[in-house]
């Protein structure tokens, strides 16, 4: 999926373990609006994405048919297609589609990375970015201590943001959605991206 505004920047979306859903969908068209080229490739080895309410079966599906590590390097093969065709190239994940572009992260054709909820970056902090990077947290997550990562993001120098709300808080189609949060982050997101030199 991609939308050519002629830009000479592009955005690469990387969707969570649901798919290009709705919100993915919708999140495109909304960085369409801001005068990007956005391109959005399918991780999973399926058209049609994961209910909300069948989140265990979606990450088993990425787990068993993607995973981390294939899915980074199927980002990285796509950046070396695109890296020639434009002057600046970033990359927005959403929750595995953070930690996937904080993998991307060490390469030489990325410009800058925005990750929301990439809970599983605590995984992967040895690595050192060579672009800047911007993510952000709810205040909570179920499976880790969101303050302890966001110190140890901190000295690594990433820019780190944490909102109210819950993982998904920047999804209008999510129970956890919260939109002050979510425009905020918007908002934060695409002047860090405007202002990377």
């Amino acid at each position: 999926m991609i939308r050519q505004s002629n830009s000479n920047s592009l955005i690469l979306v990387i969707h969570e373990i649901y798919g290009i859903n709705q919100h993915i969908k919708s999140f495109c068209e909304l960085l369409s609006k801001q005068g990007f080229d956005v391109t959005c490739p399918h991780l999973l080895e399926r058209e049609i994405p994961f209910e909300y309410s069948h989140e265990e079966a979606a990450y088993r599906h990425f787990m068993e048919h993607a995973g981390f590590d294939r899915a980074a390097q199927k980002i990285k093969d796509l950046l070396l297609d695109v890296k020639d065709e434009y002057e600046k190239i970033y990359i927005i994940g959403f929750s595995i589609g953070a930690t996937v572009a904080w993998l991307c992260s060490e390469g030489d054709c990325v410009d800058g990375i925005v990750g929301y909820y990439g809970s599983r970056i605590r995984d992967y902090l040895e690595l050192t970015p060579q672009c800047p990077i911007m993510l952000f947290f709810p205040q909570e997550e179920q499976s880790f201590n969101v303050d302890e990562l966001l110190l140890a993001l901190e000295k690594k120098k990433i820019k780190v943001h944490k909102f109210k709300g819950k993982h998904g808080f920047s999804d209008p189609y999510s129970s956890r959605y919260d939109a002050e949060s979510e425009q905020e982050a918007f908002s934060k997101a695409m002047d860090f991206l405007l202002h990377i030199d």
